[in-house]
């Protein structure tokens, strides 16, 4: 029996800019400046800056960009070092010893935790460089610049980093917020087709459990986004880091303590088949089959209806998404879809209980705590069918 018992109770607030612009490093752009100094701390505002190397291959004259803002906007900041090219995509999040050479390269340069770790990049470098800073003096201030349009509507603007290790999506992490997000539109000019479109899948997401009007908007521009249009696509991330945000600030699990993850809605399949794949179908892609998948169980259960399923499979198709995969229909050897064991990894995930978001109808959502795997399994193969007169399968 415990002689005495003390109940302690912390509520900490965390505010951070989300902020659309673009050219941000243009010599007349001081959206980074205001926003780096817009806290109390010494001047200089010292920062560190980690470039993807994806990025950086496509835009070669940009760590030289960033240098020279920098050096414009000198006495109030200061870049410590030349900014530091970081391998991009999931092999980053994929090798622990790459985010110690981060977290080595912090500490060369003793940053404090007044200074400023700035990534430049996709989701995968945000979460990597996020995920080192967030463990060196127990959280240095984050300034997230996402590079992609996956990263600035979805993976940039919230609150968690994380690294894949033995084998799992996201396996270890934490929760950190960010000093600020700045998403230059400008940064999507020279992104290669499956990641300029990877944005349109979490877009979907969000809108089919959360904003009716905002499916039927995707849906209608569908290929608006497929043809590149610059001014669709940035309404599409505006809103969708509108509504991803509102869902961190108002529901009251912010760091994900609850069971369920409604942010979540078709990552079960998602993850899994990132990993069965070897990482070659890229996140935006995979997400959008899981998408795909869990909404035609949901038209079995009765949830959707079908006109809805058939409308979110044509809009993903019509963006450009392949949704159907050969390692979908593997098979384990006594049988069994090796896909479903993303919803056991899900459930390890999530702490033991299952929780599984599916909508409920256009614009809301239910949980479900139990899967008919012959039912879902029949989801994932009624999918081959389904897009095979959109696309082709296989």
């Amino acid at each position: 029996m415990p002689k005495h018992i003390i109940y302690q109770a912390l509520s900490v607030a965390f505010d951070y800019p989300v902020v659309f612009t673009r050219n941000l490093f243009a010599p007349e752009n001081t959206t980074l400046r205001d926003m780096i100094c817009r806290a109390e701390g010494p001047t200089p505002r010292r920062t560190l800056v980690f470039v993807d190397g994806g990025l950086d291959a496509r835009s070669p004259e940009l760590a030289a960009r960033i240098s020279d803002w920098f050096q414009a906007y000198a006495p109030e900041v200061e870049l410590v070092k030349a900014p530091h090219v970081v391998p991009g995509g999931e092999a980053i999040k994929n090798d622990y010893r790459l985010t110690m050479e981060i977290v080595d390269t912090i500490l060369e340069y003793r940053l404090c935790r007044h200074s400023c770790v700035m990534a430049v990049g996709g989701g995968a470098v945000l979460d990597a460089v996020g995920f080192a800073a967030s463990i060196v003096h127990r959280g240095l201030r984050m300034v997230r610049v996402p590079s992609t349009t996956l990263a600035q509507n979805d993976a940039g603007v919230g609150v968690k980093n994380g690294m894949n290790l033995h084998g799992g999506k996201n396996t270890i992490g934490t929760f950190h917020p960010p000093f600020a997000v700045l998403n230059d539109f400008a940064l999507l000019d020279t992104l290669p087709d499956e990641h300029w479109i990877g944005g349109v899948a979490e877009a979907f997401k969000v809108a089919l459990i959360k904003d009716a009007a905002f499916f039927r908007s995707l849906c209608a521009e569908a290929t608006r986004y497929c043809a590149r249009d610059g001014d669709a696509m940035e309404r599409l991330i505006m809103r969708c880091a509108e509504l991803h945000l509102a869902h961190i600030r108002t529901t009251g699990d912010a760091f994900e303590m609850g069971r369920a993850r409604p942010l979540d809605f078709g990552h079960w399949a998602a993850h899994k088949l990132e990993a069965m794949s070897n990482y070659r179908v890229p996140h935006g892609t995979a997400v959008a089959a899981g998408l795909a998948v869990d909404a035609l169980y949901a038209v079995q259960c009765g949830w959707l209806d079908p006109a809805d399923g058939e409308a979110l499979i044509r809009g993903l198709s019509e963006t450009g998404f392949t949704l159907w995969h050969l390692e979908m229909e593997r098979r384990l050897g006594y049988g069994a879809l090796e896909l479903l064991g993303g919803l056991e990894d899900f459930r390890e995930h999530l702490g033991g209980e299952l929780c599984v978001t599916f909508p409920d109808g256009l614009g809301r959502k239910r949980e479900v705590h139990e899967i008919d795997r012959t039912a879902m399994e029949q989801a994932v193969l009624q999918l081959k069918s389904v897009v095979a007169p959109l696309q082709g399968a296989g």
